[in-house]
Protein backbone atom coordinates (compact mmCIF):
# COMPACT_ATOMS: atom_id res chain seq x y z
CA UNK A 1 0.00 0.00 0.00
CA UNK A 2 1.21 3.39 -0.99
CA UNK A 3 2.22 5.81 1.79
CA UNK A 4 -1.02 7.89 0.72
CA UNK A 5 -2.85 5.20 1.32
CA UNK A 6 -1.97 4.71 4.44
CA UNK A 7 -2.54 7.88 5.40
CA UNK A 8 -6.01 8.19 4.26
CA UNK A 9 -6.75 5.06 5.70
CA UNK A 10 -5.32 6.07 9.35
CA UNK A 11 -7.28 9.49 8.64
CA UNK A 12 -10.48 7.43 8.05
CA UNK A 13 -10.01 5.15 11.10
CA UNK A 14 -10.12 8.03 12.90
CA UNK A 15 -13.04 9.68 11.79
CA UNK A 16 -14.66 6.44 12.54
CA UNK A 17 -15.09 6.69 16.06
CA UNK A 18 -18.75 6.37 17.35
CA UNK A 19 -18.95 9.89 18.81
CA UNK A 20 -17.66 11.66 15.91
CA UNK A 21 -15.26 13.36 17.54
CA UNK A 22 -11.67 14.02 16.59
CA UNK A 23 -10.53 12.70 20.04
CA UNK A 24 -8.04 10.48 21.15
CA UNK A 25 -9.17 6.76 21.66
CA UNK A 26 -10.49 7.44 25.18
CA UNK A 27 -12.99 9.63 24.16
CA UNK A 28 -14.92 6.21 22.40
CA UNK A 29 -18.17 5.69 24.02
CA UNK A 30 -19.37 2.25 22.65
CA UNK A 31 -20.77 -1.30 23.33
CA UNK A 32 -19.11 -3.57 21.01
CA UNK A 33 -20.97 -6.72 21.66
CA UNK A 34 -23.86 -7.55 23.98
CA UNK A 35 -24.52 -11.07 25.90
CA UNK A 36 -26.56 -12.99 27.60
CA UNK A 37 -25.53 -15.84 29.90
CA UNK A 38 -28.56 -18.39 31.03
CA UNK A 39 -28.95 -21.38 32.59
CA UNK A 40 -31.01 -23.45 30.30
CA UNK A 41 -30.06 -21.16 26.95
CA UNK A 42 -32.44 -23.45 25.05
CA UNK A 43 -35.01 -22.51 26.50
CA UNK A 44 -34.99 -18.62 25.69
CA UNK A 45 -33.07 -19.15 22.38
CA UNK A 46 -34.14 -20.97 19.67
CA UNK A 47 -30.23 -21.00 18.73
CA UNK A 48 -27.05 -20.74 20.92
CA UNK A 49 -25.10 -18.22 18.99
CA UNK A 50 -28.53 -15.94 19.33
CA UNK A 51 -26.72 -15.27 23.09
CA UNK A 52 -24.55 -13.02 21.82
CA UNK A 53 -24.78 -9.87 19.36
CA UNK A 54 -21.97 -8.07 18.16
CA UNK A 55 -22.90 -4.52 17.48
CA UNK A 56 -22.41 -2.72 14.15
CA UNK A 57 -20.82 0.64 14.10
CA UNK A 58 -23.77 2.35 13.36
CA UNK A 59 -26.42 0.46 15.42
CA UNK A 60 -28.19 2.00 18.72
CA UNK A 61 -30.77 -0.60 19.04
CA UNK A 62 -29.51 -3.91 20.21
CA UNK A 63 -31.86 -6.59 19.46
CA UNK A 64 -31.94 -10.33 21.12
CA UNK A 65 -34.47 -12.65 19.18
CA UNK A 66 -35.94 -15.05 21.21
CA UNK A 67 -38.62 -18.05 22.08
CA UNK A 68 -42.40 -17.23 22.94
CA UNK A 69 -42.85 -17.22 26.64
CA UNK A 70 -39.38 -15.89 27.57
CA UNK A 71 -39.59 -14.19 30.76
CA UNK A 72 -38.42 -10.92 30.03
CA UNK A 73 -38.86 -9.45 33.72
CA UNK A 74 -35.54 -10.11 34.95
CA UNK A 75 -32.68 -10.30 32.77
CA UNK A 76 -29.04 -9.11 32.93
CA UNK A 77 -27.48 -8.36 29.85
CA UNK A 78 -23.84 -8.28 29.79
CA UNK A 79 -21.55 -5.17 27.84
CA UNK A 80 -18.23 -5.14 26.20
CA UNK A 81 -17.51 -1.44 25.57
CA UNK A 82 -15.08 0.26 24.24
CA UNK A 83 -11.51 0.79 26.46
CA UNK A 84 -12.26 2.80 29.57
CA UNK A 85 -16.11 3.46 28.62
CA UNK A 86 -18.48 2.81 31.64
CA UNK A 87 -22.19 1.77 30.91
CA UNK A 88 -25.08 2.68 32.74
CA UNK A 89 -26.98 0.76 34.00
CA UNK A 90 -24.35 -1.54 35.03
CA UNK A 91 -23.03 -4.55 33.09
CA UNK A 92 -25.11 -7.53 34.54
CA UNK A 93 -27.11 -5.95 35.94
CA UNK A 94 -31.34 -7.14 35.81
CA UNK A 95 -33.31 -5.10 34.48
CA UNK A 96 -36.95 -5.42 33.73
CA UNK A 97 -37.13 -5.51 29.40
CA UNK A 98 -41.18 -6.63 29.86
CA UNK A 99 -42.36 -3.29 29.02
CA UNK A 100 -39.58 -2.48 26.08
CA UNK A 101 -36.54 -1.67 25.49
CA UNK A 102 -34.05 -0.82 28.13
CA UNK A 103 -31.98 2.70 27.57
CA UNK A 104 -28.16 2.10 28.52
CA UNK A 105 -25.83 4.78 28.43
CA UNK A 106 -22.20 4.59 27.58
CA UNK A 107 -19.60 7.27 28.96
CA UNK A 108 -16.30 7.98 27.42
CA UNK A 109 -13.13 7.45 29.91
CA UNK A 110 -12.45 11.28 29.69
CA UNK A 111 -16.05 11.67 30.94
CA UNK A 112 -16.79 14.09 27.69
CA UNK A 113 -18.48 12.00 25.12
CA UNK A 114 -21.69 10.12 25.94
CA UNK A 115 -23.69 7.54 23.45
CA UNK A 116 -27.26 5.84 24.16
CA UNK A 117 -27.93 2.90 23.35
CA UNK A 118 -31.87 0.91 23.35
CA UNK A 119 -31.49 -3.50 24.49
CA UNK A 120 -34.50 -5.16 23.14
CA UNK A 121 -35.64 -8.25 23.64
CA UNK A 122 -38.04 -9.64 20.31
CA UNK A 123 -40.61 -12.10 20.53
CA UNK A 124 -40.03 -14.29 17.57
CA UNK A 125 -43.14 -16.19 16.62
CA UNK A 126 -43.42 -18.41 13.28
CA UNK A 127 -44.06 -16.60 10.57
CA UNK A 128 -48.01 -16.67 9.77
CA UNK A 129 -48.29 -15.90 6.04
CA UNK A 130 -47.54 -17.54 2.86
CA UNK A 131 -46.67 -14.21 1.27
CA UNK A 132 -44.63 -11.22 2.63
CA UNK A 133 -45.04 -8.24 0.46
CA UNK A 134 -42.36 -5.23 0.35
CA UNK A 135 -43.58 -1.85 -0.48
CA UNK A 136 -41.12 -0.09 0.33
CA UNK A 137 -43.73 2.94 1.88
CA UNK A 138 -41.88 2.88 5.09
CA UNK A 139 -38.73 4.90 5.34
CA UNK A 140 -36.64 7.27 7.20
CA UNK A 141 -33.97 9.32 7.16
CA UNK A 142 -31.20 8.33 9.70
CA UNK A 143 -29.06 10.44 12.09
CA UNK A 144 -26.20 10.51 9.35
CA UNK A 145 -28.64 11.76 6.71
CA UNK A 146 -29.43 9.24 4.20
CA UNK A 147 -32.35 7.32 3.56
CA UNK A 148 -33.18 3.83 6.09
CA UNK A 149 -35.87 1.33 5.24
CA UNK A 150 -37.92 -0.24 7.47
CA UNK A 151 -40.31 -3.61 7.59
CA UNK A 152 -41.47 -5.89 10.80
CA UNK A 153 -40.28 -8.74 9.34
CA UNK A 154 -36.90 -7.55 7.56
CA UNK A 155 -34.28 -5.49 8.12
CA UNK A 156 -33.36 -3.66 5.11
CA UNK A 157 -30.14 -2.14 4.64
CA UNK A 158 -27.52 -0.45 1.67
CA UNK A 159 -24.19 0.62 1.25
CA UNK A 160 -24.73 4.20 1.55
CA UNK A 161 -22.73 4.45 5.06
CA UNK A 162 -20.11 4.00 2.85
CA UNK A 163 -20.94 6.58 0.08
CA UNK A 164 -21.20 8.51 3.00
CA UNK A 165 -17.76 8.45 4.02
CA UNK A 166 -16.73 9.91 0.31
CA UNK A 167 -18.20 13.35 0.67
CA UNK A 168 -19.83 13.08 -2.13
CA UNK A 169 -23.12 13.80 -1.16
CA UNK A 170 -22.14 16.80 1.20
CA UNK A 171 -22.25 20.42 -0.32
CA UNK A 172 -21.61 23.53 0.86
CA UNK A 173 -25.20 25.34 1.29
CA UNK A 174 -24.44 29.38 1.33
CA UNK A 175 -27.54 29.99 2.66
CA UNK A 176 -26.70 28.29 6.18
CA UNK A 177 -22.84 29.02 5.70
CA UNK A 178 -21.61 25.93 5.79
CA UNK A 179 -21.56 22.40 4.63
CA UNK A 180 -24.60 20.00 4.44
CA UNK A 181 -25.58 16.83 3.55
CA UNK A 182 -28.14 16.35 0.97
CA UNK A 183 -29.85 13.33 1.75
CA UNK A 184 -30.74 12.90 -1.61
CA UNK A 185 -27.63 12.61 -3.47
CA UNK A 186 -26.93 9.09 -2.33
CA UNK A 187 -26.96 6.18 -4.15
CA UNK A 188 -30.06 4.53 -2.60
CA UNK A 189 -32.97 6.90 -2.08
CA UNK A 190 -36.55 6.54 -2.42
CA UNK A 191 -38.61 7.20 -5.58
CA UNK A 192 -42.45 9.27 -5.35
CA UNK A 193 -43.45 7.94 -9.15
CA UNK A 194 -43.36 4.27 -7.86
CA UNK A 195 -45.02 1.41 -9.66
CA UNK A 196 -47.74 2.39 -6.27
CA UNK A 197 -46.86 5.08 -4.23
CA UNK A 198 -43.27 5.19 -3.28
CA UNK A 199 -40.24 2.58 -4.91
CA UNK A 200 -36.39 2.65 -3.91
CA UNK A 201 -34.18 4.38 -6.91
CA UNK A 202 -30.65 2.08 -6.73
CA UNK A 203 -28.13 4.92 -8.96
CA UNK A 204 -24.30 3.82 -9.41
CA UNK A 205 -22.25 7.11 -8.53
CA UNK A 206 -18.49 8.47 -9.02
CA UNK A 207 -16.97 8.46 -5.67
CA UNK A 208 -14.62 10.99 -6.81
CA UNK A 209 -11.22 11.65 -4.94
CA UNK A 210 -11.74 9.61 -2.10
CA UNK A 211 -12.82 6.96 -4.18
CA UNK A 212 -9.67 6.97 -6.95
CA UNK A 213 -7.37 7.33 -4.34
CA UNK A 214 -8.79 4.02 -2.51
CA UNK A 215 -8.86 2.08 -5.72
CA UNK A 216 -12.87 1.96 -5.20
CA UNK A 217 -14.36 4.71 -8.13
CA UNK A 218 -17.99 3.90 -8.46
CA UNK A 219 -20.87 2.96 -5.69
CA UNK A 220 -23.76 1.11 -7.24
CA UNK A 221 -26.63 1.34 -5.36
CA UNK A 222 -28.14 -1.35 -3.81
CA UNK A 223 -30.62 -2.76 -1.52
CA UNK A 224 -30.86 -5.88 0.55
CA UNK A 225 -31.86 -7.92 3.28
CA UNK A 226 -29.20 -7.55 5.83
CA UNK A 227 -26.64 -5.04 7.12
CA UNK A 228 -23.63 -3.18 6.07
CA UNK A 229 -20.72 -2.77 8.64
CA UNK A 230 -19.75 1.14 8.28
CA UNK A 231 -16.57 0.28 9.80
CA UNK A 232 -15.36 -2.30 7.64
CA UNK A 233 -15.86 -0.17 4.32
CA UNK A 234 -12.40 0.65 4.04
CA UNK A 235 -10.72 -2.12 4.95
CA UNK A 236 -12.63 -4.78 3.78
CA UNK A 237 -15.35 -3.90 1.59
CA UNK A 238 -16.60 -7.05 0.28
CA UNK A 239 -16.78 -8.25 4.11
CA UNK A 240 -18.78 -4.78 5.30
CA UNK A 241 -22.31 -5.90 3.38
CA UNK A 242 -23.82 -9.05 5.65
CA UNK A 243 -26.41 -10.25 4.01
CA UNK A 244 -29.23 -12.25 5.25
CA UNK A 245 -31.62 -12.57 8.18
CA UNK A 246 -32.89 -15.70 10.24
CA UNK A 247 -36.46 -17.11 8.67
CA UNK A 248 -38.37 -19.88 9.33
CA UNK A 249 -40.23 -20.47 6.28
CA UNK A 250 -39.02 -22.06 2.71
CA UNK A 251 -39.49 -19.56 -0.19
CA UNK A 252 -41.01 -20.67 -3.66
CA UNK A 253 -40.11 -17.66 -5.39
CA UNK A 254 -40.07 -14.43 -5.40
CA UNK A 255 -41.40 -11.54 -7.81
CA UNK A 256 -41.71 -7.51 -8.39
CA UNK A 257 -41.62 -5.00 -10.67
CA UNK A 258 -38.61 -3.07 -11.72
CA UNK A 259 -37.49 -0.26 -14.62
CA UNK A 260 -33.72 -0.32 -15.77
CA UNK A 261 -31.62 2.29 -17.33
CA UNK A 262 -27.75 1.57 -17.82
CA UNK A 263 -25.35 4.41 -17.45
CA UNK A 264 -23.55 5.41 -21.14
CA UNK A 265 -19.75 4.37 -19.83
CA UNK A 266 -19.23 1.07 -18.47
CA UNK A 267 -15.86 1.53 -16.36
CA UNK A 268 -13.56 -1.35 -14.86
CA UNK A 269 -12.06 -1.31 -11.87
CA UNK A 270 -9.13 1.30 -12.13
CA UNK A 271 -11.81 3.20 -14.40
CA UNK A 272 -10.84 2.60 -17.76
CA UNK A 273 -13.84 2.91 -20.32
CA UNK A 274 -14.46 -0.68 -21.64
CA UNK A 275 -16.44 0.79 -24.65
CA UNK A 276 -18.38 -2.66 -25.97
CA UNK A 277 -20.01 -3.49 -22.60
CA UNK A 278 -22.92 -2.68 -21.20
CA UNK A 279 -23.94 -2.12 -17.56
CA UNK A 280 -26.21 -4.61 -15.86
CA UNK A 281 -28.67 -4.52 -12.92
CA UNK A 282 -28.64 -7.24 -10.19
CA UNK A 283 -31.71 -8.63 -8.21
CA UNK A 284 -31.35 -11.79 -6.64
CA UNK A 285 -32.41 -14.08 -3.59
CA UNK A 286 -30.22 -16.65 -1.53
CA UNK A 287 -31.56 -19.13 1.09
CA UNK A 288 -28.60 -20.11 2.89
CA UNK A 289 -27.59 -22.26 6.55
CA UNK A 290 -26.78 -20.10 8.99
CA UNK A 291 -24.40 -22.46 11.31
CA UNK A 292 -21.51 -24.89 10.31
CA UNK A 293 -20.72 -28.29 11.39
CA UNK A 294 -19.32 -26.46 14.77
CA UNK A 295 -22.70 -24.91 14.93
CA UNK A 296 -20.98 -20.93 14.54
CA UNK A 297 -22.49 -18.35 13.53
CA UNK A 298 -22.39 -18.30 9.07
CA UNK A 299 -23.76 -14.45 7.57
CA UNK A 300 -22.73 -14.48 3.91
CA UNK A 301 -20.93 -11.47 2.47
CA UNK A 302 -19.75 -10.15 -0.27
CA UNK A 303 -17.07 -12.61 -1.55
CA UNK A 304 -19.76 -15.80 -1.23
CA UNK A 305 -23.14 -14.37 -1.36
CA UNK A 306 -23.41 -16.66 -4.45
CA UNK A 307 -20.67 -19.08 -3.74
CA UNK A 308 -20.96 -20.38 -0.15
CA UNK A 309 -20.99 -24.38 -0.19
CA UNK A 310 -23.86 -23.18 2.93
CA UNK A 311 -26.20 -22.24 0.01
CA UNK A 312 -29.34 -24.47 -0.08
CA UNK A 313 -31.25 -22.16 -3.21
CA UNK A 314 -30.90 -19.22 -5.18
CA UNK A 315 -33.41 -17.19 -7.17
CA UNK A 316 -31.65 -15.19 -9.53
CA UNK A 317 -33.63 -12.82 -12.17
CA UNK A 318 -31.50 -12.96 -15.20
CA UNK A 319 -34.05 -10.79 -17.72
CA UNK A 320 -33.17 -7.33 -16.34
CA UNK A 321 -34.08 -5.47 -19.35
CA UNK A 322 -33.52 -1.52 -20.01
CA UNK A 323 -37.44 -0.40 -19.95
CA UNK A 324 -38.45 2.94 -18.99
CA UNK A 325 -42.00 1.43 -18.07
CA UNK A 326 -42.90 -0.49 -14.95
CA UNK A 327 -42.04 -4.46 -15.37
CA UNK A 328 -42.35 -7.50 -13.82
CA UNK A 329 -39.98 -10.07 -12.56
CA UNK A 330 -40.08 -13.26 -11.21
CA UNK A 331 -37.73 -15.92 -10.48
CA UNK A 332 -38.32 -19.07 -8.36
CA UNK A 333 -35.54 -20.62 -5.84
CA UNK A 334 -33.32 -23.80 -7.54
CA UNK A 335 -32.84 -25.23 -4.50
CA UNK A 336 -29.54 -27.63 -4.20
CA UNK A 337 -30.78 -29.78 -1.03
CA UNK A 338 -33.63 -30.31 0.91
CA UNK A 339 -34.74 -28.38 3.91
CA UNK A 340 -34.71 -29.76 7.07
CA UNK A 341 -37.82 -29.20 8.54
CA UNK A 342 -35.93 -29.30 12.24
CA UNK A 343 -33.40 -26.50 11.56
CA UNK A 344 -36.18 -24.27 9.35
CA UNK A 345 -38.42 -24.35 13.01
CA UNK A 346 -35.10 -23.09 15.16
CA UNK A 347 -34.03 -20.57 12.61
CA UNK A 348 -31.37 -22.23 11.16
CA UNK A 349 -31.50 -20.79 8.26
CA UNK A 350 -31.44 -16.74 6.34
CA UNK A 351 -32.86 -15.25 3.69
CA UNK A 352 -31.13 -12.57 1.97
CA UNK A 353 -33.11 -10.84 -1.36
CA UNK A 354 -30.42 -8.27 -3.03
CA UNK A 355 -31.09 -5.33 -5.57
CA UNK A 356 -28.07 -3.45 -7.04
CA UNK A 357 -27.96 -1.08 -10.13
CA UNK A 358 -24.92 -2.30 -10.86
CA UNK A 359 -24.18 -6.48 -11.30
CA UNK A 360 -20.47 -5.84 -10.91
CA UNK A 361 -20.55 -2.54 -7.84
CA UNK A 362 -19.36 -4.97 -5.56
CA UNK A 363 -15.88 -4.85 -7.48
CA UNK A 364 -16.55 -1.22 -8.56
CA UNK A 365 -16.90 -1.92 -11.85
CA UNK A 366 -20.25 -0.48 -13.47
CA UNK A 367 -21.26 2.73 -15.35
CA UNK A 368 -22.20 6.33 -13.57
CA UNK A 369 -25.62 6.98 -13.71
CA UNK A 370 -26.65 2.89 -13.98
CA UNK A 371 -30.19 3.64 -12.43
CA UNK A 372 -32.54 0.23 -11.17
CA UNK A 373 -36.15 1.32 -9.99
CA UNK A 374 -37.76 -1.30 -7.33
CA UNK A 375 -41.23 -1.84 -6.07
CA UNK A 376 -44.02 -3.75 -4.88
CA UNK A 377 -41.61 -6.71 -4.50
CA UNK A 378 -43.63 -10.30 -3.03
CA UNK A 379 -41.66 -13.29 -1.12
CA UNK A 380 -43.87 -16.49 -2.39
CA UNK A 381 -43.07 -18.95 0.37
CA UNK A 382 -44.54 -22.67 0.75
CA UNK A 383 -47.03 -23.97 3.29
CA UNK A 384 -46.14 -24.28 6.86
CA UNK A 385 -45.65 -27.59 8.07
Amino acid sequence: MKLHKLFLLATVCCTLSACFKDEPANAECDIEKAWIHAENPQDMFYNLSDTLVNVLYTDNLITFDVKPQTDLTAIAPIFQVTPGATVSPASGSVQDFSHGPVTYKVKSEDGQWEREYYVYFNIVTRTETDTIRYDFEDFTINERHYYAWNHTLSRWDTGNGGYAMTGMATKYDPDQGKYVTDSMAFPTIPYADGYDGYAVKLTTQNTGAFGAMMNMRIAAGNLFIGAFDVSMAVTDAMKATRFGEPFDRTPSKFRGYYQYEPGEQYQDENGSIIADKTDQGDIYAVFYRNHNEANETIVLNGDDVKTSPYIVAIAQVTNIVPTNQWTEFEADFVFSEDIDQTLLNNRGYSLAIVFSSSVDGAYFKGAIGSTLLIDKVELICTDIQ
